[in-house]
């Protein structure tokens, strides 16, 4: 075994985190665990996962529930495209008898990528697959010294090829150590250079460079969009409609979305920013309680406000909401 990874195993047995989905073998639960964290702190995404556990605790339970109830246990975490492909895959799963236990087969499912699936392969079948998140583009990039770009087609394959390289005989333990190493001790910002067991093999910390590692391009133009939604109050009921494909927020649940705010409605909020991955949302929100029914536009129905919390809506949404009374 070279001495990084050695040097890794050993830190990883006094200071690995202790996670759940890291006591068990069943790829359900590990496949769960990654999808929810992709775009999700370890933090938050612990209780999501043991909330989805308890109340799907097989892959077949998951399959058998709606999209709404899954998407309404999803509420708060983003992304929500992690969640209808959750709900798509669990039913192809149950359709295939079982999870891949390929490479090549995990990766064909949707919403997996070449990370995910070294992950869950490694972890559930021990395939020896080695895990390229950020956490590992960071420890090597510093620890080699590499400042290949890593988001460019050079890049993803020179870490690739190097994370391969190092992966020992134990992949699962290995990939653990390394991003957990990565999670906690070679942060992005304030590593713990000072008491790092890789300090003296650091090329990035021999030269002072930490702070310029790893090397990132910037791509990605951000836009700004804005939304006004208009909160219906009439007898004890308003109006909302489930969102449609292709757009944010797919299958969730908005009120009125209008360019035509009425005149006698109640602003209550104002430019409530929402900052997503390609987009900056601002919002306005208004109360209008008008003293007869109106004629809803298509796509939208009444509910009873009671009844509000039973539909799956976007964190904006709760932010606004939360400004009724």
């Amino acid at each position: 075994m070279n001495s990084f990874a050695l040097t890794l195993l050993e830190w990883y047995r006094d200071n690995g985190r202790a996670l759940p989905w890291r006591q068990t073998q069943d790829p359900y639960a590990i496949w769960l665990s990654e999808i929810i964290l992709q775009q999700t702190q370890v933090k938050q995404g612990h209780d999501y996962w043991v909330r989805f556990m308890r109340r799907w605790p097989t892959v077949e339970q998951l399959a058998a529930a709606s999209e709404d109830e899954v998407l309404r246990e999803w509420q708060g975490l983003g992304y929500y495209s992690r969640a209808r492909n959750l709900h798509f895959v669990a039913r192809q799963i149950v359709q295939m008898g079982g999870f891949p236990q390929t490479l090549e087969g995990i990766r064909g499912l949707k919403g997996v990528g070449d990370y995910t699936a070294a992950a869950i392969g490694s972890f559930a079948f021990g395939l020896p697959a080695a895990v390229v998140d950020g956490n590992v583009y960071r420890v090597l990039a510093r620890h080699f010294g590499i400042d290949t770009p890593i988001n460019t087609t050079e890049g993803k394959k020179l870490f690739a090829a190097l994370a391969q390289e190092l992966l020992p005989t134990d992949s699962s333990l290995y990939n653990q150590a390394i991003m957990d190493f990565g999670a906690t001790q070679c942060t992005p910002q304030s590593p713990r250079c000072l008491i790092c067991p890789l300090q003296e093999s650091c090329v990035a910390l021999r030269e002072g460079r930490v702070g310029q590692l790893p090397v990132k391009l910037k791509t990605l133009k951000v836009k700004e969009r804005r939304l006004v939604y208009v909160y219906v109050r009439h007898q004890g009921q308003t109006a909302i409609h489930r969102r449609g494909e292709g757009d944010i927020w797919q299958g969730l649940y908005e009120p009125l979305l209008t360019d035509d705010v009425p005149s006698d409605a109640v602003l209550l909020r104002q430019n409530v920013k929402r900052v997503l991955t390609h987009r900056i949302l601002l919002a306005d929100f208004y109360l209008w309680q008008p003293e007869e029914r109106p004629q809803l536009p298509e796509g939208y129905f009444w509910i009873e406000e009671t009844e509000l919390d039973d539909y799956a809506k976007p964190r904006l949404i709760e932010i606004l909401l939360d400004s009724l009374t």
